[in-house]
């Protein structure tokens, strides 16, 4: 027996039974509930779908009430502990952990993909020396589909494969570039003998060194950090990336849109507001100070609730452990200790506790990045290097579900019925 949900609309007295599947209905059942033959049908009304489901997935679970994270059934805090970076990617995009003859394709195809055009180089040249570093990224992914035009052939198996190494190995080459780039310095290839996060690094901040060594605490720290940001379900900028490559659009203009996305201050470039908060602070016996004009609404608690999560953020406990990994390298980073009381207070205080808002991803991981040397506008490219892969996944997942189609959102029209057109002599006759 089918499970149905039974609807009776009130306007005509019409029974309806909407089949009920994986705990959802098909919102398309709905327009069979018309009051005339010639009515469009009923819609459903979500604004930020906030509780529509755009499609079916098999990446990443999510338990908010529960602060579950899993990427293809894989808890979050074993993939941390015990994996690297780019055996995620693989697990996000390919369903199942590599093999070792697997991963060592895997790795040589992405390894081997990291060098930039040289005329890339000229491109970002042509920015502003202070222009944002997520500006640069932005723009510079969707330039690499101008350099690649076999990625328009989506269909193609082995060329999304292709896509995929290059878009992977490639976001690192244009972060570490349009950081240099900022700072003045002149660019650093990568070294193919280094790590991903390794030759990051190398890339970031070797200087006149003939061979950069990364420090082995740091960079495994900034590999957890990668996997923790690799996928995060039906996020902004992952619609985005489904929405844009619906249309069948090359990988890399869809990776641009959905870095466009993940630009904003209200998705990924909420660590950088973390930070200003913390420094707005100041010490650490004025946070119960501030912590009264958040219940007051006079500020805004940066880093603390989630759309999703309901609970402590997974992500945010594995960080908050990797910060003290970081800082016997670098030296402690005094917003720590404003970070740590902030959450102390927070996490005993019934209007905190009550409303769920627990720290997140971002509380911590802009305090990492600090630490580590990097500049405040360049936290958001960290986020992106990482999520490429994700998006990815998802984008190949959309492209290869049968039931998707190009996305074209419905609308609830309030505006003008038919009217005329007025000649602007008479405009404003009738007030």
């Amino acid at each position: 027996m089918t499970d149905t949900l039974s609807i009776t609309d009130s306007r005509t007295g019409g029974q309806y039974d909407i089949p009920i599947s994986d705990g959802t209905i098909n919102t398309m059942d709905l327009r069979q509930i018309k009051v005339l033959d010639d009515d469009f049908g009923m819609m459903g009304y979500d604004p930020a779908f906030k509780n529509t489901a755009s499609c079916q997935s098999r990446i990443t679970f999510i338990d908010g009430d529960k602060g579950i994270l899993r990427y293809r059934g894989y808890p979050i805090e074993q993939l941390a502990e015990k994996s690297s970076y780019l055996e995620v990617a693989y697990l996000l995009i390919h369903g199942e952990l590599p093999t070792r003859a697997q991963s060592e394709e895997w790795v040589h195809g992405i390894t081997h993909h990291t060098m930039l055009h040289e005329n890339t180089k000229k491109f970002m040249d042509g920015f502003h020396h202070d222009a944002h570093p997520m500006g640069m990224l932005v723009s510079t992914v969707a330039a690499l589909s101008t350099f690649y035009p076999d990625s328009k052939a989506i269909q193609d198996e082995d060329a999304r494969r292709l896509q995929m190494y290059r878009l992977i190995g490639k976001m690192p080459s244009i972060a570490a570039y349009a950081y240099r780039r900022r700072m003045g310095f002149p660019y650093v290839y990568p070294d193919n003998e280094l790590s991903y996060s390794g030759s990051f690094l190398n890339m970031l901040f070797k200087m006149t060194e003939l061979k950069y060594k990364p420090n082995p605490v740091l960079e495994k720290a900034l590999d957890v950090l990668f996997i923790l940001h690799a996928d995060h379900e039906q996020n902004c900028s992952t619609s985005v990336m489904r929405g844009i490559g619906s249309s069948q659009a090359d990988p890399f203009v869809a990776t641009a849109g959905a870095a466009a996305a993940l630009y904003g201050p209200l998705h990924g470039g909420a660590n950088e507001q973390v930070l200003r908060m913390l420094n707005e602070i100041g010490s650490k016996d004025k946070v119960p100070d501030f912590i009264q004009r958040v219940k007051a609404g006079d500020v805004l608690l940066m880093g603390f609730g989630h759309r999703v999560y309901k609970n402590y953020d997974p992500r945010a406990k594995i960080i908050k452990e990797i910060a003290e990994q970081v800082f016997e390298v670098t030296g402690r980073n005094e917003l720590l200790d404003i970070a740590l009381e902030l959450e102390r207070i927070a996490l005993e205080d019934d209007y905190f506790v009550d409303r769920k808002l627990y720290p997140n991803v971002d509380f911590y991981s802009g305090i990492i990045y600090q630490a580590m040397g990097f500049p405040t506008d360049a936290f958001t490219m960290l986020f992106a290097i990482p999520r490429a892969s994700g998006w990815i996944a998802q984008w190949q997942e959309m492209i290869l579900d049968p039931e998707q189609k190009i996305a074209r959102p419905r609308q609830v029209y309030l505006g003008h019925d038919k009217r005329d057109f007025v000649p602007e002599d008479r405009r404003g006759e009738d007030g």
